[in-house]
């Protein structure tokens, strides 16, 4: 079994930053490409960044410029920096994990999601 555990969340002003952490730990072979997926209240769930284990990143237009994606290989974390903050950016942001549980088995993960809310 592998756990994604989150954090870094909270309330933050417009204009404001924060930081969010995803640890992956587990029965865990390697881990492939990683991302952040948010959901705000009465929306559908949608991508907002993803970084391959190579480094190869990906992020929606909409946060473009202003959130970074990175991960550490060695600590099967990654992070997702997000600056200049908008009130349209509140939400549950969840992290996700593809999986090498075995050398021959893929397997996707979701953390338990954090909340980020933008306002004065």
């Amino acid at each position: 079994q592998v756990q994604l555990v989150e954090s870094g969340g909270g309330l933050v002003q417009p204009g404001g930053s924060l930081r969010l952490s995803c640890a992956a730990s587990g029965s865990i072979f390697s881990v492939n490409a990683m991302g952040w997926y948010r959901q705000a209240p009465g929306k559908q769930r949608e991508l907002v960044a993803s970084i391959t284990s190579g480094g190869s990143t990906n992020y929606t237009d909409s946060v473009k410029g202003r959130f970074t994606i990175s991960r550490d290989n060695a600590k099967n974390t990654v992070y997702l920096q997000m600056n200049s903050l908008k009130p349209e950016g509140t939400a549950v942001y969840y992290c996700n994990a593809n999986v090498w549980v075995t050398r021959w088995e893929l397997k996707d993960y979701w953390g338990q999601g954090t909340q980020v809310t933008v306002s004065s």
